[in-house]
């Protein structure tokens, strides 16, 4: 099942939802940077066999969406946060309306969770990160936290130059907008949540969010270290974290950032385990 969603800027793509006969809960998934929607599919049907209702968000530029990153058209976290996020939620099929809510995400999409978890007002939903943390050069091990930086500096540098960032061919992300790599970058270079054009304190509504929060880091992945996670759950100090390291015996396959969405079972079968009920 799809859900059509427009943003009030104009923006539209399809909430892709995956649903059991009589769910016990309501997933809103955001995908991490570059992956369209599609991908978490398998994820979504593990889910729905675990009695999990799962909607999957996408992202501007990637899948279903109306627009793509370019000279002319720009966007950052703001329009995440404030117009396409809430958008889904409002999209959300009626029946699943009622239900216990969680938000989560995979990699950015988990930092851009706690986010919008902490900016939304009304009650606070569950919190389920996958492969996630902050990108804070400080808060991964050398030799990355010596080079990282520099990739930091360069990548903003280069989608402003090129009008976009071109993800496809570096193998990062996707084709992402400059605003979007400038905001993400500007977390990864001083460790704060601080979003151009939002009227809002990110860092501070981190700082008062309380969520239920679930973990699943993979033993394999550079890009999420459990130390990048423990930094971004330090910025809500109040959430109660509850975490796992999943290896390759476990997964059954390599457990790295990626492959898990392939087989992802097991990282489903953890997660809905530990909703209450």
């Amino acid at each position: 099942m799809e859900t059509a969603c427009v943003a009030a800027d104009g923006h539209a793509w399809h909430l892709i939802v995956r649903s059991p006969p009589r769910p016990r809960a309501c997933l809103l998934w955001l995908p991490a940077l570059g992956v369209a929607a599609r991908h978490y599919i398998p994820f979504a049907e593990a889910l729905a066999k675990e009695g999990i209702a799962t909607c999957l968000h996408e992202w501007r530029g990637n899948g279903s969406s109306s627009w793509r990153a370019s000279r002319m058209q720009d966007w950052g976290y703001r329009e995440i946060l404030e117009l396409d996020i809430p958008a889904s939620e409002a999209a959300l099929p009626a029946p699943l309306g009622g239900l216990p809510r969680i938000v989560g995400g995979h990699s950015l999409g988990g930092q851009l969770a706690c986010c919008r978890i902490a900016l939304a007002s009304g009650r606070t939903p569950r919190l389920w990160l996958v492969a996630s943390g902050a990108p804070y050069w400080r808060a991964f091990p050398a030799p990355a936290r010596w080079l990282l930086p520099m990739a930091y500096r360069f990548l903003p540098w280069l989608a402003r130059h090129n009008g976009a960032l071109p993800g496809r061919r570096l193998g990062f992300g996707g084709n992402e907008a400059r605003g979007l790599i400038q905001d993400w970058a500007r977390t990864a270079l001083s460790g704060r949540y601080a979003v151009a054009g939002l009227g809002e304190d990110v860092d501070a509504a981190l700082a008062r969010s309380v969520p239920a929060t679930d973990a699943v880091l993979l033993a394999r992945d550079w890009l999420a270290p459990p130390s990048s996670l423990d930094y971004l759950l330090s910025r809500m100090p109040g959430a109660h974290a509850t975490r796992t390291v999943l290896d390759d015996q476990a997964l059954g396959g390599s457990a790295d950032h990626f492959t898990w969405m392939k087989q992802p079972g097991v990282v489903a079968r953890w997660l809905a385990v530990r909703l209450p009920g």
